[in-house]
């Protein structure tokens, strides 16, 4: 069977690292190459080195039109304004792009949108498996419990997250506002803060904690009358989004131009 080449952008953050160390460790990827942001230390090292691994003969380079043109499949798990960029180097190249970074906003999410009408990408807010099962589950949840139960969101992340609430709470509110056939923006509550009034009923909350090195907590309560139900997920380890971000790479080697989900992935 062909080893299908994988090429990761972000390669010197935390989750890059462990990106080339996952593609590198996997049968049937082949690492294609790497980038790094401009001004990284890790620009000119070796993607072994980068990863613990042995040397591979590959460096961490500056333009990721290079990455692009040598790899079936990039990963993209990097900043917002960056990926919008690599979006349009998909389109261009032909590569198909899988997409772990949050915090996208509209006019970002757009040139995706543009990218998949002529390759395949596939973006998830969080690539964890268990995560894209709970949504699932949220949904379904939602669907069967009316207004009469509140939906809270309640996600904890590390210190160094810059983005509120995060991707994968949207997920969930997205999740939960499809089963009740709302829409999120407008039902949303983000800040309670002073005399706030009475809970208006059908909204959904979120709350937002931030702290030390939490992966990331995410909880979806449904609080009704004389009950209460809770659904959640902790991801001790950010080995889990990388088992998933692979699964995903290898999943989109081969399919059409379009715009894809986790939950394709998972046949949900």
């Amino acid at each position: 069977m062909a080893e299908t080449a994988i090429g990761v952008l972000g390669c010197g953050g935390r989750m890059g690292r462990l990106l080339l160390a996952g593609v590198l460790d996997l049968p049937g990827a082949r690492l294609a190459g790497g980038c790094g942001r401009p001004g990284s230390d890790a620009l000119g090292l070796d993607l072994g080195t980068l990863a613990g691994r042995p040397a591979t003969g590959l460096a961490a380079g500056e333009d990721p039109r290079a990455v692009f043109e040598a790899s079936e499949v990039v990963i993209d798990f990097t900043l917002p304004q960056a990926t919008a960029g690599h979006a349009q180097l998909a389109a261009e190249t032909g590569t198909r792009l899988v997409v772990g970074t949050t915090g996208l906003l509209e006019e970002q999410l757009a040139e995706l949108e543009r990218a998949a009408q002529r390759v395949a990408v596939l973006r998830a807010p969080n690539m964890s498996l268990g995560v894209n099962l709970l949504m699932d589950l949220v949904r379904q949840a939602a669907a069967k419990l009316d207004a009469a139960y509140d939906i809270e969101i309640l996600e904890m992340h590390h210190r160094h997250k810059v983005d509120a609430p995060s991707g994968t709470a949207l997920g969930l509110g997205e999740a939960a506002a499809a089963g009740r056939n709302i829409d999120l923006d407008a039902a949303s509550v983000r800040v309670r803060d002073g005399h706030t009034g009475a809970r208006p009923e059908g909204t959904i909350g979120f709350a937002t904690l931030r702290g030390g090195d939490v992966a990331g907590d995410h909880t979806v309560i449904f609080a009704g009358p004389g009950e209460r139900l809770e659904l959640g997920h902790r991801a001790s380890s950010r080995a889990v989004f990388v088992q998933g971000a692979l699964k995903a790479a290898l999943w989109l080697a081969d399919k059409p131009a379009g715009a894809y989900g986790m939950g394709d992935v998972l046949g949900l």
